[in-house]
């Protein structure tokens, strides 16, 4: 059990879209030992203490990462954007749809939300079978603030390269995958955070992901109390990357759980 005016977030997966290991690769980190170094694709799984839960992207790694966490309860998911990587796990939530006999609101800006209905339009035909045929979803732009369950989530717009895609704030928590730039209007967002977590793909640097580098001087502007990097590459392996980090940063790893305040930060932090 978890503290009242908390939630907990576990972090599904801190791949990139390749996923670590990579198909075919031998190098140290797709063969290392390590479990930190197993990556599957990025996602959150964010559980309110009022028994609210929400899943922000739907990878293809989904089933997986459901049956390994033993999630069983989907009341919502948020969509960053509609990359394959994100949304291509989209078939199994017919699963949840079967367990709670209910239809899932999905939330994410209108042009992703147009995308998921092209990749998936067997799901969103209006002659679709219901009852576990196909997933039964109903699309809401996210176009401001929203509560799910007690908790308020906010949007937060960020560059993707060329592409528009959203991070989310709530509490005092912050999730910003690919990314490569943060605009002011956005940084304005991310003031007093107990936990950022944010995209760091590799060393070299990328045309739409933040580099670590890159990473490390934006969580430094940003100056939340804990910074979690995620949308890992193989080129970054766990520990050796986590020894050479700023005090307070560290890269995530799948599994990971934390806990952070539901509402404004009044002084709790992360254990």
């Amino acid at each position: 059990m978890y503290h009242s005016g908390f939630v907990r977030v576990t972090f599904l997966g801190t791949g990139t879209s390749h996923g670590v290991p990579m198909v075919g690769c031998d190098c140290a980190v797709c063969t290392s030992p390590d479990p930190r170094d197993n990556r599957l694709r990025s996602s959150i799984y964010v559980e309110g203490d009022d028994g609210f839960c929400f899943l922000v992207d739907t990878t293809t790694d989904l089933r997986m990462q459901a049956l390994r966490e033993g999630i069983r309860r989907i009341d919502a998911v948020l969509y960053t954007h509609s990359h394959a990587d994100h949304i291509l796990g989209l078939d199994e939530l017919r699963r949840f749809n079967m367990i709670t006999r209910q239809p899932i609101p999905v939330y994410g800006m209108r042009a992703t939300l147009d995308d998921l209905r092209r990749t998936f339009a067997y799901a969103f035909a209006p002659d679709a079978p219901r009852g576990g045929g196909v997933p039964d979803l109903r699309l809401h732009p996210l176009e401001g603030p929203c509560c799910f369950g007690k908790t308020t989530v906010v949007p937060v717009p960020v560059a993707h390269g060329p592409w528009d895609v959203l991070g989310f704030r709530f509490g005092s928590f912050a999730y910003l995958t690919d990314c490569n730039r943060i605009p002011p209007s956005s940084l304005d967002l991310l003031g007093d955070l107990d936990v950022l977590v944010l995209d760091a793909l590799r060393h070299k640097p990328h045309p739409t992901h933040f580099s670590l580098a890159e990473a490390i001087e934006a969580a430094r502007r940003i100056g939340a109390r804990r910074t979690y990097f995620t949308h890992i590459a193989h080129e970054l392996g766990h520990e050796e990357t986590c020894a050479s980090l700023d005090e307070g940063m560290t890269l995530a790893c799948d599994g990971l759980v934390i806990e952070v305040p539901s509402r404004a930060p009044v002084g709790d932090r992360v254990q």
